[in-house]
C-alpha cells in the first residue's frame, strides 16, 4: 500500500476526478476467466454496473452477514480473487464496510491457525471444506472414544435444523422443548468444538461451487452455523440465487436475488437474466466484447428445477451428463457429492459415457485413512499403498451401495477404482474452487478407466 501511495503521489487530484468521471455503469470493470471445466476458459467482460447490481442486492438479502448490529461482522476469504465468488464477496465487504481477511491456503494446517487468529463471523466456503470440517471433528471424537456421542449429536443437530426450517417456512411448529434441551446438552460437547475449529465466532457461511446437500446443511444449522447456499456463474458476477435468511429450504440453492430472473428450458437447462449478467465475452480477434446471448437470457449449461415457491434445485450439468451405451442419461453430481462426504474419500468422479454401465474413480483422504487405520489397530501407511486392500475396498463398497440407493439400477455405480493419488489443482485435475476438470482426469487416468470395463 505504501508503494502504491508513493507511485500515485505525483498524479494531480484533478486528474483523478477526471478519470473517475469517465466511468459509468457500462464501463468494463474486469475480465474474469471461467474455470474451463467443460471447455476452453472464456473471458467474461464484467462491468461496474454488473458488480453494483450483484453486490448491492446480495448485501440487502444477506443482511445477517453484512449488516449485523450486535457484533463486529468479519469475513475470512480463502478462495482466490481470480474466482468470481471470492471477488464478489470481497467487493461486497468493502461496500458494506465489513472487516475482510485473506487466507492464502486451503490446507488445514494453514487455514485452521488463520481461522483462530482472525475469528470471522462468516466464512466464504465451498462444500468440500464443510465436509472436511465435519469429518475431522468426527474422527477426533472417535479417537477419543466419543464416536457414539458425536453421532447422537449429529442426529439431534439435523432434526433441530430441519425443525427450524419447517418453522421458518410455515410447515411446522419449530423445535420441541425436548429437542431444544437435547441441542443445549450437545452444544458444549460437540457443536461448540466445531465452531471453535472455525474460529469461535462463526455464525454464518456463504457456500457455493456445488450443492452442499440437505443432510450437511441441516447439521450445520443445528450446530449454530447458518449456511447460505448460492448458485451462480462467472457470467453472472457471482450469485444468481441464494438462501433467503428467513425462509431457508435445505437442499436447494435458494431464491433468485432481487432483480434476477430464472427460468428452466424445455431440456431442463437453467436460464438467467438480470443486470448482474455479463454483456459479453472478451474476444481479441473480434476486437473486444462479443455478446453472450441474443434474446436476453443466458444459457448456463446447468440443469435444475424450480418448485412452486421459486426455490431452485441443481440436478447436474448439461455437458457432464453421461449417456450410457443403453441410452440412460446420468447426472454424476448427486452420487459424487454424496460419496465425497465419506471420511475416507477425498474426491469422486463418475465415468460411463457410451459405456455399458456407470463406474467411478475414487481418491482417498489421507487424514481419514490414517485415522481409520489407527481405529482398526493397524499402523498408518500412505494411501497409495492401500490400493487393492481388501478391507478398504469393503468399506468403500458399503459407501457405494448406500449411495446407490438414491438412484435407479441403470444410474448406479457398478464398479469403482481407487486411485493411488488425489486430484489436485497443482496436477491440473481441480479448479481453484475444487471442481473436477473431467477431461484432464479422463486423459491422465485413461488406463484405470479402461481397466474398469475390461473385467
Amino acid at each position: 500500500m505504501a508503494r502504491l501511495a508513493e507511485t500515485g503521489a505525483p498524479v494531480p487530484e484533478g486528474e483523478v476526478g477526471v478519470r473517475r468521471g469517465m466511468l459509468g455503469p457500462d464501463t468494463l470493470a474486469t475480465l474474469i476467466y471461467t474455470s474451463g471445466t467443460t471447455g476452453r476458459p472464456k473471458g467474461c467482460a464484467l462491468s461496474h454496473g454488473n458488480f453494483f447490481a450483484e453486490v448491492d442486492n446480495a448485501i440487502e438479502l444477506l443482511y445477517p452477514v453484512f449488516k449485523a448490529k450486535d457484533e463486529d461482522p468479519s469475513v475470512l476469504l480463502f478462495l482466490p480473487m481470480s474466482h468470481v465468488f471470492g471477488r464478489m464477496v470481497a467487493i461486497a465487504c468493502v461496500r458494506a464496510r465489513v472487516r475482510l481477511g485473506h487466507a492464502p491456503s486451503l490446507a488445514p494446517e494453514d487455514l485452521l491457525p488463520d481461522l483462530a487468529a482472525f475469528r470471522p463471523t462468516c466464512l466464504l466456503t465451498i462444500p468440500y471444506m464443510l465436509e472436511k470440517i465435519y469429518n475431522s471433528a468426527r474422527a477426533k471424537a472417535e479417537a477419543g472414544g466419543r464416536a457414539a456421542v458425536f453421532d447422537r449429536a449429529t442426529a439431534v443437530a439435523r432434526r433441530y435444523g430441519e425443525a427450524l426450517e419447517a418453522h421458518q417456512t410455515g410447515t411446522g411448529g419449530g423445535p420441541s422443548r425436548a429437542l431444544k434441551t437435547q441441542r443445549t446438552f450437545y452444544d458444549s460437547l460437540v457443536y461448540r468444538r466445531i465452531r471453535t475449529a472455525m474460529g469461535g465466532r462463526v455464525r454464518y457461511a456463504i457456500c457455493g461451487g456445488s450443492p452442499l446437500g440437505r443432510r450437511l446443511a441441516a447439521f450445520y444449522a443445528g450446530a449454530g452455523v447458518q449456511v447460505f447456499e448460492g448458485y451462480g456463474l462467472t457470467e453472472t458476477t457471482g450469485a444468481s440465487t441464494v438462501t433467503p435468511p428467513l425462509k431457508p429450504r435445505l437442499g436447494t440453492v435458494g431464491w433468485p436475488l432481487p432483480g434476477t430472473r430464472v427460468r428452466i428450458a424445455a431440456d431442463g437447462e437453467i436460464l438467467l437474466a438480470g443486470d448482474h449478467v455479463l454483456r459479453g465475452y472478451w474476444d481479441p480477434r473480434a476486437g473486444g466484447v462479443v455478446p453472450a446471448s441474443r434474446d436476453g437470457w443466458l444459457p448456463t449449461g446447468d440443469l435444475g428445477e424450480l418448485d412452486d415457491q421459486g426455490y431452485l434445485t441443481l440436478t447436474g450439468r448439461k455437458k457432464e451428463l453421461l449417456i450410457t451405451a443403453g441410452g440412460k442419461s446420468v447426472a454424476p453430481a448427486p452420487l459424487e457429492n454424496w460419496l465425497r462426504q465419506h471420511p475416507l474419500i477425498s474426491q469422486v468422479m463418475l465415468v460411463g459415457d457410451a459405456r455399458p454401465f456407470v463406474a467411478a474413480l475414487i481418491t482417498l483422504d489421507p487424514d481419514g485413512i490414517t485415522h481409520w487405520r489407527q481405529m482398526i489397530g493397524k499402523h498408518p501407511v500412505p494411501p497409495e499403498l492401500l490400493v487393492g486392500d481388501e478391507e478398504l475396498t469393503a468399506v468403500l463398497q458399503r459407501a457405494v451401495d448406500e449411495a446407490n440407493r438414491m438412484v435407479s439400477r441403470p444410474e448406479s455405480i457398478r464398479r469403482f477404482a481407487v486411485l493411488p493419488v488425489d486430484f489436485t489443482e497443482a496436477a491440473g485435475h481441480l479448479t481453484p474452487s475444487m471442481k473436477l476438470r473431467r477431461d484432464d482426469i479422463l486423459r491422465d487416468f485413461a488406463a484405470e478407466v479402461e481397466a474398469l470395463y475390461a473385467r
